[in-house]
């Protein structure tokens, strides 16, 4: 299994958003970086599932359920989309000042690549985020 962080911004697709819907496809992404992220996601991969913008926090973690295919929402061939379902609301948002203010999370991505919206995790780092989002 891997471990992913996948962005969006809370006031065009929130956690809620998702949650509402019960399954949807990843889409819009249009940096081949993160495309070739998708690219290598499996059925039952987990991803934290991180609000960007004024927020800036893990909410949740997302389930792939659909490998990619082509993204529905252009007419180019190049872009991808994942089916993904919610597959747990964290009890507490972990912010990004709360992963780059602990040691353990120091290599993480999104430390260092705050901009890319697909991402890979570490299960360890995966680990260490879902603890912090536990009461």
């Amino acid at each position: 299994m891997n471990y992913w962080l996948i962005k969006t911004e809370p006031n065009t697709y929130s956690w809620d958003d998702f949650v509402k819907l019960g399954r949807d496809h990843w889409d819009g992404v249009r940096n081949y970086a993160a495309r070739m992220h998708m690219m290598n996601m499996k059925v039952d991969d987990l991803a934290l599932f991180y609000h960007s913008v004024n927020e800036k926090c893990v909410v949740g973690v997302a389930k792939v359920v659909k490998e990619h295919y082509s993204d529905p929402t252009t007419d180019d061939d190049r872009w991808v989309v994942v089916d993904l379902i919610p597959e747990l609301k964290l009890d507490q948002a972990v912010t990004l000042e709360q992963i780059k203010n602990d040691n353990r999370l120091s290599e993480m991505v999104l430390v260092n690549n705050s901009r890319l919206s697909v991402q890979p995790v570490k299960k360890e780092e995966f680990d260490i985020v879902l603890s912090l989002g536990q009461k």
